[in-house]
């Protein structure tokens, strides 16, 4: 499938790789100015958060972006957002607009159809060998089949929740909501924008929730997200509490 690509985004496809992350890091390590979208059929050795493994096999999507000097860098970490607004709508545009009401997004990279894990995003960054600032935006989708995750985070894939979807076909639809949001966005300029885009497709906001950290976890009411993007509880002594990372559960303890 031949996949038209928004003014000014190329796009490399390979059968396999070990992460698309990594090939679209050394493009832009070896002088690539960006815009790249890096996919693979197949994806054997991919990361997620914290250093997860996150393999993905065949009629699932692996997809990469790169991007050098996206916006500062204190605002880049938002282009996870970003991302999570996009690969909404794309599902959206893909399976028809009834199938938003399944779909929510879940702080700070994952999407969600019926509350399971469909789909999560990985944004990393590192400064270049010329001094740029790069970026890159990893989405994996579970288009025809899911890992097993754990009992407190189940995993499901489009097609087992009755919304069969080709990676090609949601690649397509992607590309052209990532550029669109990108642009929103405005590195970093429009982020209050983007913010309330991702707040209208949040789950979770308004109720109790525990954000699980290396050493200890934390509840309280999910009331907002920052200025930086960061996730806003109000604990139950009434302060206001923001973190910057940490994994998400529905309800306390």
């Amino acid at each position: 499938m031949t996949i038209a690509m928004p003014a000014g985004y190329r796009h490399q496809a390979f059968d396999e790789l070990p992460s698309t992350n990594a090939v679209a890091a050394r493009a832009m390590a070896d002088g690539d100015p960006g815009r790249l979208w890096i996919t693979a059929v197949r994806q054997t050795a991919g990361r997620g958060r914290r250093g997860r493994s996150w393999s993905t096999e065949a009629g699932n999507l692996a997809a990469s972006l790169a991007l050098v000097d996206p916006s500062p860098r204190d605002i880049a970490a938002t282009l996870s957002l970003v991302a999570g607004v996009a690969l909404h709508q794309a599902v959206v545009d893909l399976s028809g607009p009834a199938v938003a009401d399944r779909l929510a997004l879940k702080w700070p990279n994952d999407l969600l159809l019926d509350r399971y894990k469909i789909a999560g995003i990985l944004v990393e960054g590192e400064t270049l060998p010329s001094g740029a600032f790069g970026v890159v935006i990893g989405i994996g989708v579970n288009c025809r089949s899911h890992p097993e995750i754990s009992a407190a985070f189940p995993a499901s894939s489009l097609t087992d929740r009755g919304l069969p979807a080709t990676p090609d076909r949601l690649f397509a639809a992607l590309v052209g909501r990532m550029a669109s949001e990108a642009q929103r966005w405005d590195k970093g300029a429009g982020f209050t924008t983007t913010r309330k885009a991702w707040l209208a497709r949040a789950t979770g906001l308004g109720e109790t929730v525990t954000v699980r950290l290396p050493d200890h976890s934390v509840s309280g009411r999910f009331e907002a997200l920052d200025d930086d993007g960061h996730l806003v509880l109000r604990c139950e002594d009434g302060r206001l509490k923001s973190f910057a990372a940490g994994d998400v559960a529905f309800g306390a303890g």
